[in-house]
This record gives structure tokens, sequence and C-alpha cells, in this order.
């Protein structure tokens, strides 16, 4: 079997479980975004999977990702958006924010910084048109189960009212990963606490453009359908599409 047609398989598959798991929580399988992640896979692939109608990938390395979009042809690039969706550090904040079209990865007021500051030189040079999207990473974890990354709860309200002043970056919504060791019914109750703190940004956002950040980022290969009945707009697939990642080194 080609790689065209491998591709094209599993992603009818995921696409399939996610008409079933919409179908299941009554929801429109329109309200849910499938976000590819081609991360140490090539821009082949990614050229395949514009190919098939993917929209929307997925990078968590700002190495590769910086130079995987800037391999692909103009007329690919621009049907698609590219998710920033790994942890990102502050001195490469700049440089992401030339290329992609959205962090997921907000998790600190430092990097709202760098990030904006990026967004507004690669305005201003050309290189982008618009503001760059950012949702707000958060650290589901209670207890004594160990988060996997993000802003303390107690904490978002300050990092979204960061995000709102800034000068070119919009608010998209909120992000997580669920921690590890989670049965079914844990990882509901985690991203059951993500939608109501996603709701709690925007109804103590007023009438500002926060208002809009509607998005919901949760949900990867194993736990999408969970994700959805939770009310996931975005789901940040990568195994489950492209197979099993080739050695990084």
């Amino acid at each position: 079997m080609g790689r065209s047609e491998e591709l094209r398989e599993r992603l009818g598959a995921v696409r399939s479980r996610i008409d079933a798991a919409c179908a299941a929580a009554g929801r429109d399988p329109h309200e849910v975004t499938l976000v590819a992640v081609t991360k140490f896979f090539p821009s082949a692939d990614v050229e395949i999977l514009a190919g098939l109608g993917v929209e929307h990938i997925g990078e968590s390395r700002d190495q590769e990702a910086g130079e995987k979009v800037a391999s692909l042809p103009a007329s690919v690039r621009e049907r698609l958006q590219v998710h920033f969706v790994g942890q990102l550090q502050r001195n490469k904040a700049r440089r992401v924010a030339g290329y992609a079209d959205v962090v997921h990865s907000v998790d600190r007021a430092r990097l709202v910084s760098a990030l904006d500051a990026g967004r507004v030189q690669a305005r201003a040079d050309g290189e982008v048109d618009g503001p760059l999207g950012v949702l707000l990473q958060v650290d589901l974890g209670e207890g004594e189960q160990a988060g996997r990354g993000g802003v303390a709860p107690a904490d978002l309200d300050a990092l979204a009212g960061a995000v709102a002043e800034a000068e070119q970056l919009r608010l998209r919504g909120v992000m997580a990963i669920a921690p590890l060791g989670l049965d079914e019914a844990g990882v509901r109750s985690a991203f059951d606490r993500l939608a109501a703190l996603g709701e709690r940004i925007r109804h103590t956002a007023g009438t500002g453009p926060e208002r809009e950040a509607t998005w919901m980022s949760a949900g990867m290969s194993g736990d999408l359908e969970v994700a959805v009945a939770a009310g996931a707009t975005h789901l940040r697939v990568g195994s489950a599409i492209l197979g099993s990642r080739p050695d990084p080194r």
C-alpha cells in the first residue's frame, strides 16, 4: 500500500470515529475541527493530507515546523491553518509567531509578550496577515494526579487578561492534555473542568473579544471520543492518522 492510500484509510477511519462520537453526543460534526499533528513527518505527508481535504495541521517543534511550513508550495500553504500545539520556549516564540496561525500552548504572561512582539514584527515585515490566535493551556492535574503542563486554573483569568491587552494576539479559547493514568470517567471529568474554565473566561470577559473565545482544544488519538462528549471543538490527532512516529534522530 502506498503512502497516499495509507493516509486516506487512516484519515477516513478517524473521521468516522469523530462522526460516531458526535452522533452519540448529539453534536453536529461540523462543530469539530480535526487538527492533524504532523510532527516528525515530512512535508510530503502534509501535501497528501491537504489533498485529502485536511485544512489544519499541528506542529510542536519550532525548527522542524518552521522549515516544513516554509517548504510547502504556496498553493498548499494558503489552504492550511498551522497550529503550534507543543510546549513553547520564550526565546522561540517570536519565530513561531511568524509562521503559525494559532498557538495552543500559551501558559504564562512572558510567553504572551514574546508572541505579541513576534507577531507585530512579522506583520510589519509582511510575513503574515492578521493577528495570531492563541489558546490558554490549562493544567488539569488534581491532588496527587500530576498535570501535563499549563497554567493553574486559579491563574487563568489573569493570563486571559494579558492576552486581551496584547496588540496582535486574539484569545480563541482553552487547551489541555488529560492527566496520565486516568480511566475514561476521569478523563471525562478533566475535560468537563476544561469546558467550565473556558466558559468562565467568556463569562468574565465582559463584551470584549474574549467573549468569542469559544474553542476547546482537547482530545488526541486515544481519547477523542471522550473529548467530543465533553464539548471539544478541536481535536489534535497524530498517530491515528500518520502512524507510529519515525525516529526523530
